[in-house]
């Protein structure tokens, strides 16, 4: 039995309200409905994010996975690389990239339309990906889309259907089981959890944040609205702990 809307967390909530008026502000800008059917519905407060960022070293493991598809590779790059949201990015239209500025328009949350940015690795693949598509969602699954689809949810070349945030989040989590727990041994996988796309998206920002980036800057990469909630990117991870002691250490200072 699925739970009900009173048994599920803040997070689950707000994320599915989220998902849900990004799509409407999708439909009304298309004129197929007038009005907002979520006016009205508050999002839950939440618990303090103690999400904790993955290392580098964690981070340096997704990407030396084996048998990972391309979908994947450039979904988790252009995640980690734009340090965007999972279920706006899967939103995004292949007329949406003007691939060679490295950016693309997303609908954030109550409808604005915004720009993330990615990188040299993310602009490799995704080429590759797209395979001459010139329309369509950027991310698909891999069968052919069921009746009833929206259509904009659908490829017109291939008939694939959009893939959505809880299979990509599905896959995410079953491919990271390995680094997320290295001590395991194989037959304990099943039982163990890998990482979640919510975590990783804060491993990005806090690796901003680490590496010096602006509060300004930090507010457009997240593209929050207010300067406290980059709280939760503030608390330097393993790896940057270390960095400092190191560069703090006047031995190593002498021999450099």
């Amino acid at each position: 039995m699925q739970p009900g809307p009173d048994e599920l967390d803040a997070d689950t909530v707000n994320r599915e309200l989220s998902v849900i008026r990004t799509a409407i502000g999708w439909w009304r800008r298309q004129g197929w409905i007038t009005t907002d059917p979520t006016f009205g519905i508050e999002r839950r407060p939440a618990p303090p994010d103690k999400t904790k960022a993955l290392s580098l070293t964690q981070v340096a493991a997704v990407w030396r996975l084996d048998d990972v598809g391309l979908r994947e590779k450039t979904l988790w790059r252009l995640l980690y690389e734009s340090a965007a949201r999972a279920e706006e990015t899967l939103c995004l239209n292949i007329e949406d990239l003007p691939t060679a500025d490295k950016r693309g328009k997303v609908t954030a949350k109550g409808g604005a339309t915004e720009w993330i940015h990615w990188q040299s690795a993310t602009a490799q693949l995704l080429p590759r990906l797209i395979a001459g598509r010139t329309q369509g969602p950027l991310f698909l699954t891999e069968r052919r889309a069921p009746a009833g689809t929206p259509t904009n949810d659908i490829c017109p070349v291939t008939g694939r259907a959009r893939l959505s945030y809880r299979r990509a989040e599905e896959i995410f989590e079953e491919t990271t089981r390995l680094p997320a727990n290295p001590l395991a041994r194989p037959e304990q996988w099943e039982e163990l959890q890998g990482w979640t796309l919510h975590r990783w998206r804060h491993s990005a920002l806090t690796h901003d944040a680490e590496n010096g980036t602006s509060t300004p800057m930090l507010l457009a990469r997240s593209r929050h609205a207010s300067v406290r909630s980059l709280e939760r990117y503030a608390r330097p991870g393993v790896d940057a702990v270390a960095r400092h002691v190191a560069a703090q250490d006047p031995a190593a200072r002498r021999r450099g």
